[in-house]
C-alpha cells in the first residue's frame, strides 16, 4: 500500500451490511473477496465503535468460500492443527511462519504454474520438483530461524538445498516427505504431543 492507494474504508453497521465509503455504495463479502484478488486492500471498522474488525471480515470470507463445494483450500488436518497451535508455546511463532510461506509461495506462483504445466506434459516432474526443493529449504531455513532449540540436522540442509540428478525423481518426493515427518515430530515435541 502507497500514500497514492490507501486502503479503502468499509464500515459494518449493526444489521451487518457493508459500506464502502470511497464509492458510496454497499458491498458484500463477495465483492470484499473480489477486492483482495485484484490486490486491493481495504479495512473494515465497525460503524458504531469505530473498531478495526477487518481480521474477523476476511476471516468470515474464507469461511464462507471453504464452505463452498470445491473451493477448499485448507484441509481437515490443517485446521485441526492450527486450533492446536492456540494457547500452545508455538502460537506467536505461526503467524509469521505462514506469513513467510505465503509470501514466497505467491512470489513463486508464475514458477509453480509453469511447473505444473510442464510436469502435466511430457516433461516430466523436474520443474516442479526444483520449485519444491527451493521452497522447502527456504522453509526449513524460515522455521530455524523462529524456532533455534531444534537443531536442522545437517542431511536435512544439504538434501533441502542440494537439487537431485535428473531422473531420481520418486527418490526426491519420498526425501520431502521424511524431512516433513521429521518437522512433524520436532513440533509434537516442542509442543508436549
Amino acid at each position: 500500500m502507497t500514500k497514492d492507494n490507501p486502503p479503502v474504508v468499509i464500515k459494518k453497521y449493526a444489521n451487518r451490511r457493508l459500506y464502502d465509503t470511497g464509492s458510496s455504495a454497499y458491498v458484500t463479502l463477495q465483492d470484499l473477496a473480489g477486492m483482495v484478488k485484484q490486490g486491493r486492500d481495504f479495512e473494515v471498522f465497525d460503524a458504531k465503535s469505530g473498531e478495526d474488525i477487518t481480521r474477523s471480515v476476511l476471516a468470515q470470507i474464507i469461511f464462507e468460500q471453504e464452505a463452498k463445494d470445491g473451493q477448499s483450500l485448507l484441509p481437515i488436518n490443517v485446521l485441526r492443527q492450527l486450533i492446536g497451535f492456540y494457547g500452545d508455546s508455538l502460537q506467536s511463532v505461526i503467524p509469521s511462519y505462514l506469513e513467510f510461506a505465503m509470501g514466497r509461495f505467491s512470489t513463486d506462483q508464475q514458477k509453480f504454474r509453469d511447473g505444473m504445466a510442464k510436469s502435466l506434459g511430457a516433461q516430466g516432474f523436474g520443474p516442479l520438483e526444483e520449485i519444491t526443493r527451493t521452497n522447502m529449504a527456504m522453509f526449513t531455513k524460515a522455521f530455524a530461524m523462529f524456532n533455534p532449540f531444534a537443531a536442522i540436522p545437517p542431511s536435512a540442509q544439504e538434501s533441502a538445498a542440494t537439487p537431485a540428478p535428473a531422473g531420481e525423481g520418486g527418490g526426491d518426493l519420498r526425501e520431502l516427505q521424511r524431512q516433513l515427518g521429521d518437522m512433524q515430530k520436532r513440533l509434537d515435541k516442542m509442543s508436549g504431543n
